[in-house]
């Protein structure tokens, strides 16, 4: 698969100054079920945050914090996921790499697929990169099925087109996984 772009010389960036240009969106996607160190998931998230301009990650918009159902196994504990647009000067895999750090420093183990973590962070889209770049496809490959990434990204940027079609909102409405996600109060 061939990594697309509308122009792949100019670097894919978010900028402040006007509008946010939704096209050129950098989003990460976070979630937490197991608390770890901290006192709850929304803390550990709230943290992780606060480490991202460590990384080179200034976050732009970000959506409230929303409650699920563990999935795929329901009888784990529910996450909390909420997602951001940021700005960076990496490239995905600098940026990758960076999350991974982050991840890395809230004890995120990989022991088990789909177990409980105490961080997960997800790059969703990086502008409109699409396709496999040197093993990290883009956008995530399986965020538009799921409610827990779309709900919070149709909360601060509905409008939002996937690369592989349907804007953030209509994509929230139809994803089939984690039906049951919702703002947490």
């Amino acid at each position: 698969m061939e990594i697309s772009s509308d122009n792949m010389d100019v670097p894919v960036s978010v900028e402040m100054d006007g509008d946010l240009d939704l096209d050129a969106a950098v989003i990460v996607a976070l979630g937490c079920n197991d608390k770890g160190a901290w006192r709850d998931c929304r803390e550990a998230l709230e943290a992780a945050l606060a480490r991202f301009r460590s990384e080179g990650i200034d976050v732009l918009l970000r959506s409230s914090w929303w409650r699920s159902r563990a999935w795929p196994d329901p009888d784990d504990p529910p996450f909390l996921n909420g997602v951001v647009i940021v700005r960076t000067a990496h490239d995905p895999h600098a940026l990758m790499a960076a999350l991974g750090r982050i991840e890395e420093a809230f004890g995120r183990r990989r022991d088990a697929r789909n177990a409980p973590r105490t961080l997960d962070l997800d790059l969703i889209a990086y502008g409109r990169l699409s396709g496999d770049l040197d093993g990290l496809i883009l956008p995530h490959p399986r965020a538009a099925d799921r409610k827990f990434v779309m709900g919070p990204l149709a909360e601060i940027a509905p409008t939002w087109e996937h690369p592989g079609g349907g804007r953030a909102a209509d994509l929230a409405h139809a994803a089939p996984i984690g039906r049951d996600a919702a703002p947490a109060r």
